[in-house]
């Protein structure tokens, strides 16, 4: 659930750093946002299919 709390951290931050104007930031801040929410995905779906597999 780390991972989680940090996108969403970073996806604040450049909702933020857009309505101040930074748009760059904002665009480097969703995009690692991005990442992280891949890599989330990623790591969920792997937990689940190793978790079913351990309980057969």
């Amino acid at each position: 659930m780390d991972l989680l709390r940090w996108t969403l951290v970073f996806l604040v931050l450049a909702l933020i750093a857009a309505v101040f104007g930074f748009g760059g930031a904002a665009a480097d801040f969703a995009y690692i946002g991005k990442i992280l929410f891949f890599i989330f995905l990623v790591l969920f779906v792997v937990s689940l299919i190793f978790g079913r597999r351990r309980r057969l």
